[in-house]
């Protein structure tokens, strides 16, 4: 090799500087690739990336998480708030740090949203086995727990050997910067390879920028596409995160004004359309609103953009019913615009909509059906206000405390959830004014990840107020990272909603015939279940414990105030709010297919299953 232009650096010092040479571009604006670098450090990848994370800050920002999942979630949140355009990579060390990734990869993954994980390995060499923290693996002497990683990444490695780098560096920021194979990527790192020097060459160090395209539609597709519309008569728009993703919310308002086809928005997508846009029908299946359900059982004409239709947008293949209805479905990944038989239009979701506004020019949807529109989401309106205005109850129902924070957040504030009965509330209930307001991860709906996410969104967007509502289930789960916020003085507002179990589960339990069986927080009673007094669990002590300023309030007024002093305020806060979990948001009227025992000497049981066999006989494959 021509040492006149190569580098020697050690395996973790030449992916540091590579990574710090990653760039995005779309639209003429470049970013950096990777934001910095979360880590945790141990024997595995302490003295290799640690030590060139020490020496090149300048290349990555070092982000010091307390839990690897966390970390994770925290880079993914990121990475959505940037429209895929901008990460984190996350290092931990050998065996149990590398593992504890394993389930927010697999939300990134799911959620295709691109983090690099970079967990340390045992020796390649093997010079002395079995070291610390290594699984032992009779049939297999290469296999180690790293490789758990393979079936949750979109691209997998491990570095042996230090020129093998060069070749799986470029690899995993092509898959990362690809809006089709995104998500997870991991480059498993033996510890002795990270330390091992290497002269590498400079064209590899160099600067290097990824351009994040726009690919149109066939011409023809289009022009097909444009005529099933023009000959609809109840059509309507589905709109997934593709639509946040590519930009494409103000070509998707042009499109729904100047046709009036009703749209509809699936958890990913919510933001897609102001709340208050003429065409909004808000959200759409399981946890949809009844103005959206309603028009998705009439439409005869289906137009996906930027969705996946995943069970709770399809309401489990339960929602489109009518029996000659038809799908287009636009997608940059082929395999989600082929879904339901539908005519496939494989583009950008904004340069999709932008030619179908062109190809539709002159026309409109019947004003029968737009007065339908119209009336559906007035109803759906009041129910809303009805449902956000307090005083029904002696504890506040969990529907007026997320009306409460939607008025705080404005036009721009950022509300964060992922799991327990919220994420359906705030989906049919949240009023969105902005593309980026609403960020809640359903895809995995993964307990744990609302401030760690909530960290990630900040980061990227900190002249945004960031609202975390988190459950006392959830928060149990993962509320580290709290620590993490004010360390780096990153001001979150959360939420916590104290309704003493999982509040959603107890819920589901109800109608699938097992009545809220272990799903509250009690002590067990002698001889019996967990069915005794509440456990005095004090969430606000722990969360003050944790660095962050605690505000307790007991009525909804009280949380406004609350709110409204935590604006105020440069700190993070915690406002713990008790909520009466009895009390359910309005019913989307659309269905989830969740079994229920098919035989049980059980009334509540047998009911459950009738109801079951009653719902399931709507399901449908679109052929």
């Amino acid at each position: 090799m021509n040492q006149d232009r190569s580098v020697r650096l050690t395996v973790a010092q030449a992916l540091v500087r590579f990574l710090g040479a990653q760039y995005t571009e779309r639209d003429g604006v470049r970013r950096r690739l990777f934001a910095g670098c979360f880590g945790i450090f141990g024997h595995g990848n302490i003295a290799g990336i640690g030590q060139a994370l020490m020496e090149y800050p300048d290349a990555l920002t070092y982000y010091q998480a307390r839990n690897e999942q966390a970390m994770v979630h925290t880079a993914a949140a990121y990475a959505r708030m940037t429209d895929r355009l901008s990460t984190f990579a996350c290092t931990a060390s050998v065996g149990p740090g590398s593992t504890n990734m394993l389930t927010a990869a697999a939300g990134a993954t799911i959620n295709r949203l691109p983090v690099l994980l970079l967990p340390g390995d045992v020796f390649a060499t093997r010079p002395a086995e079995p070291v610390l923290q290594q699984l032992e693996a009779p049939w297999a002497g290469d296999v180690s727990v790293n490789d758990c990683f393979r079936p949750v990444s979109r691209y997998f490695d491990r570095i042996g050997r230090p020129e093998q780098l060069i070749g799986a560096a470029l690899a995993a920021v092509r898959v990362l910067t690809d809006p089709v194979e995104t998500g997870a990527v991991t480059l498993a790192l033996p510890q002795d390879v990270q330390a091992e020097a290497y002269d590498w060459p400079e064209e590899f160090l160099a600067t290097r920028v990824w351009r994040v395209g726009r690919p149109s539609p066939e011409p023809e597709v289009l022009a097909e596409a444009a005529e099933l519309i023009r000959r609809s008569r109840r059509p309507l728009i589905v709109a997934g995160g593709g639509v946040i993703y590519s930009d494409a919310t103000g070509a998707l308002a042009e499109l729904a004004s100047v046709t009036g086809v009703p749209v509809a928005e699936t958890q990913a997508g919510k933001g897609a359309l102001r709340h208050d846009h003429p065409a909004s029908a808000g959200a759409v299946g399981a946890t949809g609103t009844t103005a959206a359900n309603t028009l998705a059982r009439e439409a005869d004409l289906v137009i996906g953009i930027g969705t996946r239709y995943s069970d709770f947008t399809t309401a489990s293949r339960t929602l489109f019913a009518d029996p000659g209805v038809r799908f287009v479905n636009v997608n940059v990944a082929r395999p989600d615009a082929a879904k339901h038989s539908g005519l496939a239009v494989v583009a950008d979701a904004r340069a999709a909509l932008t030619g179908l506004t062109a190809a539709l020019s002159g026309w409109r949807v019947a004003g029968e059906h737009a007065d339908r529109v119209r009336t559906l989401v007035a109803h759906w309106n009041s129910v809303t206000d009805r449902a956000f205005a307090p005083g029904r109850t002696p504890l506040p129902a969990q529907s007026e405390v997320i009306g409460a924070v939607n008025d705080a957040a404005g036009e721009t504030g950022v509300v964060v959830c992922a799991a327990g009965s919220m994420p359906g509330d705030l989906h049919k209930l949240w009023r969105t004014r902005d593309r980026k307001q609403y960020h809640v991860e359903y895809g995995y709906s993964c307990m744990g990840y609302e401030i760690a996410g909530g960290l990630g969104v900040k980061l990227a967007a900190p002249e945004r107020e960031v609202f975390v509502l988190v459950g006392d289930g959830s928060y149990l789960m993962m509320a580290q990272e709290l620590v993490t916020a004010v360390a780096e003085g990153v001001k979150l507002i959360v939420v916590l909603v104290q309704n003493h179990g999982f509040a959603s589960i107890g819920a589901l339990s109800e109608t699938v015939g097992a009545p809220r069986f272990g799903t509250w927080y009690r002590y067990r009673e002698a001889g019996g279940g967990l069915t005794g007094d509440r456990l005095p669990t004090d969430l606000a002590a722990n969360a003050a414990s944790l660095g962050g300023d605690v505000l307790t309030v007991d009525t909804v007024d009280g949380l406004r105030d609350a709110l409204a002093t935590a604006k105020k305020s440069p700190h993070t806060t915690v406002i713990q709010i008790e909520t009466d979990p009895l009390v359910p948001a309005p019913d989307s009227g659309a269905w989830w297919d969740v079994p229920v025992a098919e035989t049980s000497a059980l009334d509540t049981t047998r009911a459950a299953r009738a109801s079951y066999e009653t719902a399931r006989r709507a399901q449908r494959h679109h052929l």
